[in-house]
């Protein structure tokens, strides 16, 4: 039996729980800010200017197989773009794309009508960025910023990213800054997630979530 942690990682944190401070000197937020469990660790990563879904453990074989490109675990992003891009854009993502290290794998794409999501803090300038729009991508790659790439690509560079979906697992209820607890049963440990109940400082049948604190 193995514990999952669902952080929905916040803006302009790290994804990471220290941080060597800057040229400047000036703090970064980490995930000690919001998560207080010892021993464990994320599997895989989100960029400091991304948000989302981040996943963390204390079993390494778990996170070995959550975060190793080879066993491609799709991660779906809802992503504002500049722009609207054309039909010609979104099927050059279905197909793929040339980076600077080759061609992407095909992703799936679709446009969004709105995101579904929290407003960021802070938000984006709408002087600065007066059209833009949404759209959902799943990929099975996990390339440096590949996301962000393949829409410049396009003609229509990334705003905003946010990860809701990584394999089975699923950002849903999560605001920044909340995470909830999941066990994962030996047979079924790297399939589907049961939810544990009674967790946190509260108890009984609802799942919960908390924001920072103690587990």
């Amino acid at each position: 039996m193995s514990t999952l942690y669902l952080l929905h990682k916040p803006y302009r944190m790290l994804s990471q729980f220290t941080d060597r401070a800057g040229d400047d000197g000036e703090r970064r937020a980490t995930l000690a800010d919001v998560i207080d469990v010892p021993g464990i660790y994320p599997a895989g990563r989100l960029d400091h200017d991304s948000e989302g879904l981040l996943l963390l453990c204390d079993d390494g074989e778990l996170i070995h197989r959550i975060s190793h490109p080879r066993h491609k675990q799709p991660k779906t992003y809802r992503v504002q773009v500049e722009g609207v891009p054309g039909d010609g854009a979104l099927q050059a993502l279905r197909e793929g794309v040339e980076l600077g290290d080759g061609m992407t794998k095909p992703a799936r794409v679709r446009r969004l009508a709105e995101s579904g999501l929290p407003e960021r803090d802070p938000p984006l300038d709408p002087k600065r960025h007066p059209i833009t729009s949404w759209l959902e991508l799943t990929i099975s790659e996990g390339r440096n910023r590949q996301v962000r790439r393949m829409t410049a690509h396009v003609g229509h560079p990334t705003l905003r990213l946010v990860r809701v979906a990584i394999g089975p697992w699923r950002l849903d209820g999560l605001a920044p800054g909340e995470w909830r607890r999941e066990t994962l049963h030996a047979p079924q440990r790297h399939a589907a997630p049961q939810r544990a109940k009674g967790r946190g400082r509260t108890s009984g049948k609802r799942p919960t979530t908390q924001r920072g604190g103690k587990p």
